[in-house]
């Protein structure tokens, strides 16, 4: 039997929807949520990626401030900026748009954001609350795939899960959150010498390596849930993940497509995150 498609636009827009009830709420009360967004040079894909987030905010009824800034912003300058925006009691998110132009070190633009503004989850400081299990902001991403397994029903304690990739952005915290839910972790990457030994065993699998066909129908354990965090484009252009779903979706028991999986998702974790710094204050 087929697996049951998650769909991440469904589950996004139901999800925005309760995230707009809740800015609703503390609008009313004169603490509508803000998120501050900056952009520093010309970038295309950038520009699309802030304009979506811009937009998100604007239907969820967010506060929301686009600071854009030429590629030669100079990087004291855009610290003064992050420190401005960390003291505006108005603004309850920052978020800056990667990748910044190579004179700009993005540790250290991260570093500077407070971590109680910092939504995106990048710092070393939330980094080490999700490692701690303390209530910090976890990356966009990897909550947005905690949300889509939990759309399955499935009940992930005493689970086998396996990640394909160790990025700070996306395995690592992603591994993190599966421990929190009671899951058995495997983090697989690039160094493993026999990648299937280990994902036939799993019952959820996380693939983000951004390489196509990283996972194959053989490597796939009958039932699984498989999530494809991948975005990438095969011969002919059209946008694919990194795994083979035309042959897993006859092995597992649901699989995130691409597009309409994970992708919507990023987003909406985001405004969840802005949401819950405003209700912190």
């Amino acid at each position: 039997m087929p697996a049951q498609l998650i769909d991440g636009i469904a589950l996004s827009q139901k999800l925005r929807a309760e995230i707009a009830a809740r800015a609703a709420a503390l609008t009313a009360l004169g603490k509508q949520p803000g998120l501050a967004v900056i952009i520093v040079g010309d970038d295309p894909a950038s520009h699309v990626y802030v304009r979506n987030k811009v937009k998100a905010c604007e239907d969820a009824g967010f506060y929301s401030l686009k600071d854009q800034y030429p590629a030669d912003l100079s990087e004291s300058a855009l610290l003064e900026r992050i420190a401005a925006l960390n003291a505006d009691p108005a603004i309850h998110g920052i978020l800056v748009q990667m990748p910044l132009p190579k004179h700009i070190d993005p540790h250290k633009v991260i570093e500077a954001i407070s971590t109680k503004k910092d939504v995106d989850g990048y710092s070393v400081l939330s980094a080490g609350e999700l490692m701690a299990g303390l209530d910090g902001f976890r990356p966009c991403t990897p909550y947005g795939c905690m949300k889509l397994i939990e759309s399955t029903g499935v009940n992930l304690r005493g689970k086998h899960a396996v990640v394909i990739g160790r990025s700070n952005t996306v395995g690592k915290p992603m591994a993190l959150l599966l421990l929190q839910a009671n899951a058995t972790v495997t983090i697989c990457h690039s160094a493993t010498p026999d990648l299937g030994l280990y994902t036939r065993q799993a019952d959820v699998v996380v693939a983000a390596t951004g390489r196509r066909n990283t996972l194959t129908a053989d490597m796939v354990k009958p039932g699984a849930i498989v999530i494809d965090v991948g975005i990438n484009r095969d011969e002919a252009g059209k946008l694919c993940g990194d795994v083979d779903f035309a042959g897993i979706k006859e092995v597992a028991s649901h699989i995130t497509p691409v597009p309409g999986g994970v992708g919507p998702m990023t987003i909406t974790m985001l405004l969840m995150n802005t949401v819950e710094a405003a209700e912190r204050t």
